[in-house]
């Protein structure tokens, strides 16, 4: 076992020696591990017949700790919770909702999102004549331009009887893939690439997982500090409508940004939010945005709630406006030994 934890060791810090984490970083996190059988194949014992992510849930349910308690709390009703603690009431959810479908399809049809989307060629089948046919998807297709306040008034709370969210104020479930080129600046230039932003700075910050809606809240100002800068320095936010309206609502009020800085193009309530591939859609649609707006529009923030408690944000600059990167931190000569070589 010794020798397996090495080589993970290893593998994680991608040097050829383990990765060594001291004070000096100031990041410390505490992680927490749970595994069980691949299946079970022992066919004997009390566990013979039990399922495995059964298995499973029980060690991770062993908690008498609230907060941790609270990470396996349904995503709607930490919705339900961030309105009914920060006071969002149904009709601010609601019209961020209508909001969010006008922008996207204006967007879409002011021909915004061609250069971000890649159209796929790929195949649907019709559910009641079970014909297959040829088709490329090359828009988002979960926008209704129609949506108002009256119409979405009609719909049922979703996760609580007396509840403010609903299946108009959430995001959708979608499906979708994203991508994302990240390189030294000097590599681009030597290989001939567009330069559409530069990375200067990450935050991921820990919340109540009981709201963790509220994650951008907490991990915006401390991203837009870590790139030396101020909230209000930032030209263009892109907050991730995850999953809910309220979470959304709640994050704007609270940094009191200006809504015609953030989300100006519509967001997850409109498009829907692809599990894993959210983030890269958000960073897209934010640089191309600067990209248009040129010399306005210097600095974007990207940013999402995280299930079970936590928030993230980074900073972008317009790819052809960098200083030389003259406002990064500066570290000391002696901590990049703490890093790996493949950082260096």
């Amino acid at each position: 076992m010794g020798s397996r934890m090495e080589l993970a060791s290893v593998c994680l810090a991608g040097d050829s020696a383990p990765y060594h984490r001291t004070a000096a970083f100031g990041d410390d996190i505490v992680v927490v591990a749970a595994y069980r059988t691949a299946i079970c194949k022992a066919k004997r014992g009390g566990f013979k017949d039990t399922h495995p992510e059964d298995l499973l849930a029980s060690v991770l349910k062993a908690n008498s700790h609230t907060q941790a308690a609270d990470c396996l709390l349904p995503m709607g009703i930490t919705s339900e919770n961030v309105a009914h603690r920060y006071g969002v009431t149904r009709q601010e959810q609601d019209q961020a909702s209508v909001e969010s479908h006008r922008r996207a399809a204006e967007a879409t049809a002011l021909g915004k999102f061609k250069d971000e989307i890649v159209p796929v060629h790929t195949k649907i089948i019709d559910p009641k004549t079970g014909e297959e046919k040829s088709v490329i998807i090359s828009v988002d297709d979960g926008i209704r331009p129609d949506t108002s306040l009256s119409i979405l008034a009609k719909l049922k709370p979703a996760f609580k009887k007396d509840g403010s969210t609903t299946a108009g104020n959430s995001s959708q479930v979608s499906d979708g893939a994203g991508g994302v080129l990240l390189m030294k600046r000097s590599l681009a230039l030597q290989k001939g690439l567009p330069i559409l932003g530069v990375f200067r700075s990450f935050v991921a910050t820990g919340v109540d997982p009981a709201v963790m809606g509220i994650g951008p809240a907490v991990a915006i100002p401390a991203a837009v500090k870590a790139a030396g800068l101020e909230v209000n320095d930032i030209d263009l936010f892109e907050i991730n409508e995850v999953a809910f309206a309220s979470q959304y609502v709640y994050c704007c009020k609270k940094l009191e940004l200006d809504p015609e800085k953030v989300n100006v193009n519509g967001g997850a309530i409109a498009f829907g939010h692809p599990l894993g591939a959210t983030g890269a859609r958000c960073v897209a649609t934010l640089l191309h945005e600067m990209k248009r707006r040129g010399k306005d529009c210097k600095f974007g923030v990207v940013s999402m709630c995280i299930g079970t408690g936590m928030g993230a944000a980074a900073v972008f600059e317009r790819g052809d406006c960098v200083d030389q990167l003259c406002n990064a931190r500066k570290m000391q000569a002696n901590k990049w030994n703490l890093l790996s070589k493949d950082v260096l």
